[in-house]
């Protein structure tokens, strides 16, 4: 399947039936949307009209259940994440300046003003690559959004269904923003989690603070001011920065903006705007386009493995391959990866060093996935990536760049020091959008990320609070609930 076709699909994906009520609310809300190519005018301002309208009312079930999703999702991997060396490092550095202990640091104890917090908990959800994505462009959504609106919802009241739309409409402003220069902006080197994310946080604080139209184009224009990431980071501490970075700008533009700090209307679309400064490609019907009708919150997914989405469909081959034949190392003589160039130009190191860099390895992946069966966050940890016979094993991987195969798939042939040959072509991974994580599965893989944290009755009421979060009082009671005791 190609790209342009795996776009479609997902984009039909997202567009769903919905009750005629709901659809006349959005539809009375829906700003006109500019044909793909036309002239751009007054996106910032429509998208901010879009915004402040929006009500939890319009968003129709599914989307609310993957905004759930996305929830649990991402209170699993702050949590997991909370004790990392990075973390710890940004801790340190950060505690002698932080402002009044206003919100939770997930799964540890310490407490810090909200943008701190928003950022701490931004890193610690990124850290180990293991959250949330959509993969029309790769951005991992809940990052900028859930980290600044749990923050700030310990410093004022916020309703759980105030709070799941706000998510949805944040997740759904960074992905249309980015659908709108991916894969121009993304293939220059720009971390387009970062760069967009901070539209994502903005526009969602600035939906809690009930800021008016005009207030949201100043948000938006002051977001838009503050693009944060490079690709040259992944695999070291600082691609986790970036998402939190974001976090904490977005409260920071919507704040100011709530006070009628000024930007210009037309930050994003202007000549010398965002889109037009940061990229080849602008097609702004991708940001007005049926909005309050296709949902790219719709579209996100979660990750069963520890790494770049891109080794996904290797590592679920790897897996089925070892388990069904009871592979070891010693009986693999190679393995012959055909895959899309992404693999190679986002995770071809082939000598990773640390745990970071092992999740921008494909070599690494398949390796420990044979030797391991799994891809979860020890699979990706310093003592991963210097395993003797793990690092035996990735030199005897050999992927090849190889037309017709799309970033979603991969087509593996391990052959074995006894002449046997074994196959597996993957078309869609565990995780996709065709193959998602089932609710269980989710919750599994948030007992994992939780284990040694805090204890597992802990860890259940949390993911009960996350399952029912637009029946909460003030969603902040789940950041409280998700802290080391």
């Amino acid at each position: 399947m190609s790209i342009t076709d795996r776009r479609s699909l997902l984009q039909a994906a997202a567009t769903i039936p919905f009750v005629a009520s709901a659809a006349t609310s959005a539809l009375a809300q829906t700003p006109a949307e500019p044909a793909k190519g036309a002239p751009a005018k007054d996106v910032t301002r429509k998208l901010a009209q879009y915004l402040v309208g929006a009500t939890y009312e319009d968003l129709p079930a599914n989307v609310r259940k993957e905004g759930v999703r996305t929830l649990l999702n991402w209170v699993g991997v702050a949590i997991g994440g909370s004790h990392h060396q990075t973390v710890d490092i940004a801790v340190s550095a950060l505690a002698p300046f932080s402002g009044p202990a206003q919100a939770s640091l997930f799964g540890r104890r310490e407490r810090f003003d909200i943008m701190n917090a928003a950022f701490l908990n931004g890193v610690s959800s990124h850290i180990f690559d293991y959250d949330d994505t959509h993969l029309k462009t790769v951005i991992h959504p809940a990052g900028p959004v859930a980290s600044a609106i749990l923050a700030l919802s310990e410093l004022q009241p916020v309703s759980g269904k105030e709070f799941l739309n706000a998510l949805v409409l944040g997740v759904e402003t960074e992905c249309r923003i980015g659908n709108a220069v991916y894969p121009n902006h993304y293939d220059v080197g720009w971390h387009i989690t970062g760069t967009a994310g901070v539209f994502g946080s903005a526009a969602a604080v600035g939906k809690l603070l009930n800021l008016n139209e005009q207030q949201m184009v100043w948000a938006l224009g002051l977001a838009a001011s503050q693009p944060v990431g490079l690709r040259e980071s992944f695999g070291s501490m600082n691609k986790s920065f970036n998402p939190g970075r974001a976090a904490s700008n977005g409260i920071f533009a919507a704040m100011l903006a709530s006070k009628n700090f000024t930007s210009s209307d037309g930050m994003i679309e202007a000549k010398r705007g965002w889109a037009n400064t940061i990229s080849t490609k602008q097609d702004y019907a991708e940001i007005l386009g049926d909005l309050g009708k296709r949902y790219e919150a719709a579209l996100n997914t979660y990750k069963p493995f520890a790494c770049g989405i891109v080794m996904h469909p290797a590592i679920d081959a790897a897996i089925q391959l070892r388990n069904e034949n009871k592979l070891t190392a010693d009986q693999i003589e190679r393995v012959d990866l055909k895959v899309h160039p992404l693999v190679l130009e986002l995770t071809g190191k082939k000598t990773p060093r640390e745990g970071l860099e092992g999740k921008f390895s494909i070599y690494h992946a398949v390796a420990v996935a044979l030797v391991e069966g799994a891809g979860g966050e020890k699979q990706f940890s310093d003592r991963a990536v210097t395993d003797p016979t793990i690092v035996a094993l990735r030199s005897k991987v050999v992927p090849v760049v190889t037309p017709g195969i799309d970033a979603a798939q991969v087509d593996v042939t391990i052959v074995l020091k006894d002449g046997r040959t074994l196959h597996r072509h993957i078309e869609h991974a565990i995780g996709s959008v065709e193959a998602p994580m089932t609710d269980k599965q989710l919750e599994t893989k948030f007992a994992d990320l939780a284990d040694g944290i805090i204890p597992a009755a802990a860890a259940r009421r949390v993911m009960d609070a996350c399952w029912n979060v637009e029946s909460l009082p003030n969603a902040a009671e789940i950041a409280r609930m998700s802290v080391s005791t």
